[in-house]
């Protein structure tokens, strides 16, 4: 089976009981009594990849909240919040803001029990270790999103001792991030390369997290917050092969198939699977945990085209266009331009979607990415039941990012290489020879430019608007609302999801954000 179950022990979604209640369920393993052995630290540890698949995750919300809000994707949909998102308009009382919040918060919460509880159990030392850099792997991930979303938010490291702990203070930014580092460097030092050829009961499992996903990370928060030494450092270790073999597909849409999954481009996916794959029978939206979960996808079914799907976002113009200002060596389109997007192009041999001939406007265009758009229909997309993985790092984010820190460290000629990795893949000629010698200035505009092209509907473009300051230079600014019309209606702060106004009026020790 391509994907390990996502198991999920009920000890883990354990609260703290009212005393006066004091009901037990002789079902339901308590905290008190579960972490015996390696069985419950194997099963406690596999439980918080759960929370990876869930509506305020990657199975829908996540990817949704992101996308809409970059000046590649836009909201239409009669669905107010996701419409108003992309607006930078989205209200404190919004539903998928707290989803999106509470999805990653049981990140944290079960990838905390993990790390209290499994130093105590005696077992196998190597597993122990494993297990516990997924934890703080898990835990990272799950702040750096938080901190992409929110900008602030409490650090917790540990589970409540009292009810005096129930109620975190929002830490301070500079917390927030080290904690992020610190999980994913823990995490690097304790996960090994692969789990081929190991012995335990993890042996061979494709989709848990490797050095490689945690050195990938770590480089990224490090890009994230300008410390571009660091971040050089950790890339160039990928690209050296010192933490497993990563290359580029040959076929760029191989990163978004239900087929050619946790292949060598991907150091970190998200397993998602079709009911007749890994079972179950009800949605897996989040709440009460429940056996017979799916462990499926919806953003197949929320971006797939009208007549195949919700079509709640549609691409914008400007990020077809930009596909178009450049011909392949062979004097064709990008061809990246057919895998992200869906668009009548009789040049191109594209006048077909789903298996059928292009039934929209011939000006009409929609998400391909991430959608059954040629690969299983018909299929799933109908009942929300996609089992495409979802890809949090490829290696061709590795190698432009490693140009970005490169070019920031007044070292712009050594970019170069890295960069066209990435544009001979799409066939595109050599940059060296097309726009050679650039300024440090000029090469930040071509990355941006690349990477909006390598990356569109990815859930990255927002997080480079912002870490760019594109919103607040006057220029971008001007430029971005040529992009989408959603960026006239930006205020200062509003980049962020706001703090959901429920944990605000729970929590007195929680701060309100800059877009509360």
């Amino acid at each position: 089976m391509k994907k390990f179950l996502y198991y999920i022990p009920l000890a883990l979604m354990a609260g703290s009981c009212n005393k006066q209640l004091d009901l037990v369920n002789p079902n339901v393993p308590t905290i008190t009594v579960y972490w015996r052995d390696a069985a419950d630290a194997m099963a406690g540890t596999t439980a918080i990849y759960n929370s990876l698949i869930q509506d305020g995750t990657y199975m829908r919300m996540y990817p949704a909240l992101n996308d809409g809000r970059g000046d590649d994707f836009y909201g239409d949909s009669p669905w107010g919040d996701l419409v108003q998102v992309g607006s930078f308009v989205i209200p404190t009382t919004s539903g998928p803001i707290a989803w999106v919040w509470g999805a990653h918060y049981q990140l944290v919460w079960r990838s905390n029990q993990v790390l209290e509880n499994v130093p105590k159990i005696t077992m196998d030392e190597a597993l122990k270790t494993r297990l516990l850099g997924q934890a703080h792997f898990l835990r990272g991930l799950a702040y750096f999103n938080l901190a992409c979303m929110y900008k602030i938010v409490p650090v917790i490291t540990a589970p409540p001792a009292s009810s005096t702990e129930f109620y975190p203070a929002t830490a301070k930014e500079d917390v927030l991030w080290k904690q992020i580092t610190d999980d994913f460097a823990a995490a690097k030092e304790m996960l090994p390369v692969t789990y081929a050829g190991l012995s335990g009961p993890d042996a061979g499992q494709t989709g848990r997290a490797t050095r490689g996903a945690a050195a990938g990370m770590l480089g990224k928060a490090y890009l994230y917050r300008k410390n571009w030494q660091e971040a050089a450092n950790e890339f160039q270790k990928i690209i050296n092969g010192d933490y497993g073999t990563y290359s580029l597909m040959a076929d760029y849409r191989d990163n978004f198939k239900e087929i050619n999954e946790n292949n060598a481009e991907s150091l970190f996916e998200v397993q998602f699977g079709q009911p007749d794959q890994v079972g179950g029978t009800v949605m897996n939206y989040g709440g009460e945990p429940n056996a017979n979960w799916k462990q499926v996808s919806s953003t197949g079914r929320t971006y797939a085209m009208d007549g195949y799907g919700y079509s709640d976002f549609l691409p914008s113009r400007w990020i077809y266009n930009e596909y178009k200002k450049e011909k392949t060596t062979d004097g064709k389109s990008d061809p990246r331009l057919l895998a992200t997007i869906a668009s009548y192009e009789p040049d191109d041999n594209s006048t077909q979607v789903y298996g059928r001939a292009w039934p929209h406007a011939q000006t009409a265009i929609y998400p391909r990415k991430y959608t059954h758009d040629g690969l299983n229909w018909p299929g799933n997309d109908d009942q929300e039941n996609s089992g495409i993985n979802y890809r949090v790092l490829r290696f061709a984010d590795v190698l432009l990012m490693h140009a970005e820190a490169l070019n920031e460290l007044n070292r712009t000629a050594e970019a170069y290489p890295f960069i066209q990795r990435v544009r001979t893949r799409a066939k595109l000629p050599d940059l060296a020879t097309v726009r050679p010698g650039m300024t440090q200035v000029q090469m930040r505009d071509q990355l941006a430019h690349e990477r909006a092209l390598e990356f569109a509907i990815e859930s990255i473009r927002i997080n480079d608007i912002i870490r760019w300051g594109w919103l607040y230079d006057a220029g971008k600014l001007a430029e971005l609302k040529t992009h989408d019309n959603d960026f006239n209606t930006w205020k200062a702060g509003k980049e962020y999801l706001p703090i959901p106004q429920g944990e605000l009026d729970t929590n007195p020790n929680l701060s309100p954000n800059p877009a509360n």
